[in-house]
């Protein structure tokens, strides 16, 4: 064996030793690194339900623990409004047009909730929102569009979107991985909202969707 390759097989067992020791770590960088977390208030938080419904049919906070309750037939969340029925919170007090934004919160939706949007990034130019996240059969899409991550019916999933309003980017993480990047759908006034919004076409009859670590980050 010649030297260099004797030098080479003892630098190898050196990493090799290190690794073993923990010396060395992979982990990828937090989406929130570089972000500033807002403070937020229960006042923040204004829930939206059907209208005819109390606050205790339709939501409760249990340990940290936000469910959220919507039937297909419900009604809007107030007299004459066309939209379909929801039990979500719309995020007060940090509406946006410019910057960098995001949102983080853990989310759970049980079988065989679907049809249902869960998160969503309010205001566009064109249309009503800039990103919809919603759960169809147990995938978490891109509004109807794309899959995020399939399969994460009754476990928790960290979820974190970023909009860069400057960059025109919206930018979904999940459990810490980024996911997919898209184009915004142009400037408005934005504000997130979390819950359960009944989609359009396809929603089950009963819709739940859990909530619990709300945060907020800007830059």
């Amino acid at each position: 064996m010649t030297s260099t390759s004797t030098s080479f097989c003892k630098n190898a067992l050196v990493l090799l030793l290190l690794s073993s020791l923990g010396y060395f770590c992979s982990t990828a960088a937090d989406p929130t690194d570089g972000f500033t977390r807002v403070s937020l208030t229960n006042n923040n938080f204004k829930l939206q339900k059907p209208y005819d419904k109390s606050v205790a049919e339709r939501y409760s906070k249990v340990d940290g623990v936000e469910t959220f309750k919507v039937y297909t037939n419900d009604k809007p969340f107030e007299q004459g409004s066309p939209t379909r029925p929801r039990t979500e919170i719309r995020v007060t007090g940090y509406d946006y047009t410019s910057g960098v934004w995001q949102f983080e919160g853990s989310c759970y939706v049980p079988s065989p909730t679907t049809g249902v949007i869960i998160m969503q990034v309010f205001g566009a130019a064109d249309e009503a929102t800039t990103l919809q996240l919603r759960n169809i059969n147990g995938d978490l899409m891109y509004y109807n569009k794309n899959v995020v991550v399939s399969n994460v019916y009754n476990k928790w999933v960290r979820v974190n979107v970023i909009h860069n309003v400057g960059a025109k980017k919206v930018t979904i993480f999940v459990d810490g991985v980024q996911k997919m990047v898209m184009e915004d759908h142009g400037p408005d006034t934005h504000y997130f909202k979390y819950g359960a919004y009944a989609a359009l076409t396809g929603s089950s009859n009963y819709m739940e969707s859990r909530w619990k670590g709300i945060k907020i980050f800007k830059k």
